[in-house]
């Protein structure tokens, strides 16, 4: 990176293709501007020499792009350059050669130097432009990143440059700078968005895994009498778990104390909220902390969403600002059933008139916060949050036909003022660019295909056959045990509507979102959450009520 900017270019670091990719693949994405999962393609890529400044007349790789739900045409860029009467020059370079290159240029042209890949790797490669306007750090629309770009805006820049409006077929968006050059940021952020993927394990599932040994070991050494408070104090910690997880983004420290800090500061805040507030208290008060630290920080565009390790996952290369499908899932939880919660907790004689309002108030607030392009740009919180939230009002108010109208026009409302806010403000989010500005219905088909077929390959992961006959047992449970259920949460309406609304949320989401089994696993276990602390306060009152009625025959 350092060299880069010595060699007078505005430096970045370029995701290089959707996961760990082929060099060959690489150069298709920056020639078509575009790019899909390789598993999307109906045949495996080909070894072949991939021009970048020539059309792509290999016949193998035309009906190979052919194949792929969504418009992908090798060597777009040099067609549409042709097409113009333009061209362009490459050149292997090393940094010698690069900085006299950049000596050279002319005032009026665009210098572009890019890493050579490195085989099949997650790793991003170095990237420096020099041209009118090229004065700062690299970023685009498609990141949103200061310092991060992706190789199919290498295309779009180039046009861009030359005047040259940018076809349909490129999903990419032109490279601009930001700021002052600043090697040194670039390096900071390309070394913590490439630990990300890898720290999730060890932070998050050691974390996990610790705190379920220690409740195990809680109620084995005390013969159960402390699995009621256990169960609370762990539900608590998984909760607030994700806001714990943002501010270590902040700090940014190395893996042993980003561990430590989530394995003994989270467990410490929910110890403190169960101190002070106490039961369902404390469980509303630890889901708003996480949903309010997110929403805040979309909404002030801040970059430490995508630094967490439960923002968006950078390794995949898909998604780089705004939430990702991880924090979907585990939001619609805490949005919904966390209402439930406060209105238990903080108002439990409140009409059901008023808390059907608080559900809609605050999922449809969320929906829009976490939905909105500017904010955070994913269209699943404006399907899965309305519903949670419209299933819970109605179930709440007791109007069972209402129940599937609401959770019906909920949100498809949202989507429309979704689209609508992001064309009256310029976001030009997923929404906008994938179906608003489709050619036809042909195309609004090719991205329905294709989320379809990544949702169904999400299911074929090793880690999801291992979890899914858990989640299915827990359901199994549930329905069985259905009536053990209703009598925990006997006398709190809100809270049941809630878990109700979000176990709803969790089941559209799986069947809408191109990464359903991830929704499933996630949704799930923060619904077990929930439902262990109703457990722990529900059999707490029942053993109150037994004391009582029995104490004096004693």
């Amino acid at each position: 990176m350092a060299q880069v900017a010595a060699a007078g270019l505005s430096p970045g670091v370029m995701s290089a293709g959707l996961g760990a990719v082929p060099a060959e693949q690489t150069y298709l994405d920056i020639t078509q501007g575009n790019r899909v999962f390789d598993s999307l393609y109906d045949d495996n890529l080909v070894p072949a020499r991939v021009p970048l400044d020539r059309p792509i007349r290999n016949r193998a790789l035309i009906e190979r792009a052919e194949s792929a739900p969504a418009q992908i045409v090798p060597g777009l860029l040099a067609e549409t350059l042709r097409g113009a009467g333009r061209s362009l020059a490459v050149r292997d370079a090393d940094a010698t050669e690069l900085a006299r290159l950049a000596g050279r240029r002319g005032d009026r042209e665009l210098l572009i130097a890019i890493e050579r890949p490195r085989g099949e790797s997650e790793e991003p490669l170095a990237i420096g432009i020099a041209g009118p306007g090229f004065d700062g750090n690299l970023t685009s629309g498609s990141t949103r990143l200061d310092g991060y770009v992706l190789s199919t805006d290498v295309a779009p820049t180039v046009l861009a440059h030359y005047g040259i409006a940018v076809p349909g077929e490129m999903s990419g968006q032109p490279i601009r700078t930001v700021g002052a050059v600043d090697a040194a940021a670039v390096e900071s952020l390309a070394a913590r968005m490439d630990v990300i993927s890898a720290r999730r394990g060890p932070v998050i599932g050691l974390s996990l895994l610790v705190w379920l040994a220690a409740l195990g070991l809680a109620v084995v050494a005390t013969r159960g009498r402390l699995a009621r408070t256990g169960v609370k104090l762990t539900g608590l910690a998984v909760v607030v778990m994700p806001a714990v997880l943002l501010l270590a983004a902040a700090i940014e420290p190395g893996q042993s104390a980003e561990m430590l800090l989530v394995m003994l500061g989270a467990p410490a805040l929910a110890a403190l909220a169960l101190e002070l507030l106490g039961g369902y208290r404390a469980l509303a008060a630890a889901a708003a902390v996480t949903v309010l630290a997110y929403a805040a920080d979309v909404v002030a565009g801040s970059p430490l969403t995508a630094l967490s390790l439960l923002g968006p996952n950078p390794g995949l290369g898909v998604r780089f600002y705004g939430i990702g499908n991880e924090l979907e899932a585990l939001l619609a939880v805490l949005v919904v059933a966390g209402t439930g919660a406060g209105l238990a907790g903080f108002l439990p004689r409140s009409s059901p008139r008023a808390g059907a309002a608080a559900f809609l108030s605050i999922g449809l607030s969320a929906a829009f916060v976490f939905a909105v392009g500017r904010f955070g740009a994913d269209v699943g919180a404006a399907i899965v949050f309305p519903v949670g939230a419209a299933v819970a009002a109605a179930t709440l108010a007791a109007r069972r036909r209402r129940t599937v109208l609401l959770a019906i026009a909920a949100p498809l409302a949202v989507l429309a003022l979704l689209a609508l806010v992001d064309l009256v403000s310029g976001a030009n989010a997923h929404l906008t660019r994938s179906v608003l500005d489709a050619g036809g219905l042909g195309d609004i088909a090719d991205v329905a295909q294709r989320r379809l077929q990544l949702s169904a390959r999400s299911f074929t992961r090793p880690i999801v056959l291992f979890f899914l006959p858990v989640v299915a047992a827990l359901v199994a449970l549930a329905v069985v045990r259905r009536d053990r259920l209703q009598a925990w949460v006997a006398g709190r309406p809100a809270l049941r509507a809630g878990l109700i609304g979000a176990a709803t949320a969790t089941a559209v989401g799986t069947l809408a979102n191109d990464s359903g089994a991830l929704l499933l696993e996630i949704g799930a276990a923060y619904l077990l959450v929930f439902v262990g602390f109703a457990w722990a306060e529900g059999s707490a009152r029942e053993a109150e009520r037994s004391t009582t009625l029995c104490g004096p025959c004693g």
